[in-house]
């Protein structure tokens, strides 16, 4: 179960304060596929960071009792003077995770070839993309945080990716953010909506889907 009670978040700009969320109390069971739906520029980005603990929320507090994941495909994390084979013994070591095993996944997984063992500023912006979204798979969460589906990569690839993604949605939870009801309706079988600060969530997936439309 993940726990938000009382957060409020919000970002100064050049017409003032943008609220993201405005004393938001609610309880994410971390067992369901919870899509989040919102407008571009609505902060779902932003609560996804808050609920990976990457950023603090201005006020309240976010309680997480089960193992959840950094946002998937995340790609901040890397140390750009370590290889890519470095940056993953460091990490696991970090998470407590298996280095041999997550090495060997994410080596075959990313397919970087000898740009494994170089630093991670030598890879191209792909390459990093592989290397991150392997690890995110590599490693075993309860809860798993998703940004918009990634993708990356040649067919084969994506089509490897699709495989794992089916995996890790058979075996933990997750919550997807993303601004397309046909992406959060395949996904997911709960879904939130993120609007003017308020986080309101339904158990009907499709009882969300037409709130979050009602904004058109």
């Amino acid at each position: 179960m993940i726990t938000l009670d009382g957060v409020s978040k919000s970002y100064r700009t050049a017409n003032g304060y943008r609220v993201i969320l405005d004393d938001v109390s609610i309880l994410l069971p971390t067992d369901r596929h919870i899509g989040v739906l919102g407008r571009n520029g609505a902060g779902k980005s932003t609560l996804l960071r808050m609920i990976s603990g990457e950023e603090e929320p201005d006020t309240g507090k976010i309680t997480r009792r089960a193992r959840v994941s950094w946002p998937l495909g995340f790609t901040g994390g890397f140390h750009p003077a370590l290889t890519a084979r470095e940056n993953l013994r460091f990490i696991s070591r970090i998470y407590n995770s298996d280095i041999e095993e997550v090495t060997a996944f994410v080596d075959d997984f990313a397919e970087l070839g000898d740009y494994f063992d170089m630093p991670i500023s030598t890879l191209s912006s792909g390459m990093r993309a592989r290397l991150a979204f392997g690890l995110s798979l590599a490693m075993r969460f309860d809860f798993y945080l998703i940004d918009e589906i990634v993708s990356v990569g040649d067919y084969w690839f994506r089509a490897k990716a699709q495989a794992e993604f089916d995996r890790i949605r058979n075996e933990s939870g997750m919550l997807l953010v993303s601004h397309s009801p046909a992406t959060i309706r395949k996904f997911c079988d709960t879904g939130l909506v993120l609007r003017n600060g308020l986080l309101v969530m339904f158990d009907a997936l499709e009882d969300a889907i037409d709130f979050y439309l009602d904004d058109d």
